[in-house]
């Protein structure tokens, strides 16, 4: 396994992270000092075993949850510096997410879920980028059927053009082939990593399959709360 610090400037990093919660049986420590730097268009895999934090620890770092030690960065931002308004801006326009059960609106068609996260951003053009969006992963011609009308790679593509439309400066994607069988897993991820490259984002992944950690450059392990290297 290899080191994520780089001479770079990070768009993602953080230092000294803790994450506990008040349990029945008294405080329960999920993530101990955790600390990592990635700059623009490098990739990081995180694997552990199930519980062992790697949700949470992507949800900490795009500030959906609060970190109880520690500071997370995100495109030169102090996360602990902004109210809860402006860290969902900044997530609006910085972060893109790919997550394993696609969360696609099942009353949207593939365009209109494109679109929509292009609205909730703030940009123009929005059925343009959305239409270009889709383009670039082989679905122009299932602009307008609805998640139920395709297929789960199919779902996941529209998941990865809506992650990408908005031009974000990190990509998270937590177990993006994990409900995919392992042809159109493979596919899916061949998208994600050739898209990646050509933006140049910061991509974390979290996977429990080694193959797919084996393609990024960073691969961190968690164990019991802390970060293996």
């Amino acid at each position: 396994m290899t080191d994520a610090t780089s001479t770079n400037h990070p768009v993602l990093a953080c230092q000294g992270l803790g994450f506990s919660v008040q349990a029945p049986d008294g405080r329960l420590d999920i993530l101990h000092d955790i600390s990592l730097a990635l700059p623009a268009g490098e990739t990081l895999a995180i694997i552990g075993a199930s519980g062992s934090g790697k949700t949470t620890l992507l949800g900490l770092l795009a500030g959906l949850e609060q970190p109880t030690e520690g500071e997370v960065w995100l495109a030169g931002a102090a996360l602990s510096e902004l109210d809860e308004n402006a860290r969902a801006r900044l997530r609006q326009r910085q972060v893109g997410f790919v997550f394993q059960s696609f969360h696609l609106l099942p009353s949207l068609t593939a365009l209109e879920n494109v679109m929509l996260a292009l609205e909730i951003a703030g940009l123009d053009r929005v059925k343009e980028r959305a239409s270009q969006a889709l383009d670039q992963v082989g679905l122009s011609h299932r602009l307008r059927h609805y998640p139920r009308q395709l297929s789960g790679g199919e779902q996941q593509r529209v998941a990865i053009a809506r992650a990408f439309a908005t031009e974000p400066s990190v990509l998270l994607a937590d177990e993006p082939t994990g409900n995919l069988d392992r042809a159109t897993g493979q596919a899916v991820a061949d998208l994600l990593f050739d898209l990646n490259s050509q933006r140049g984002t910061a991509l974390v992944l979290v996977t429990h399959d080694p193959s797919l950690a084996a393609r990024c450059r960073h691969t961190y392990e968690i164990e019991a709360g802390r970060l293996r290297t």
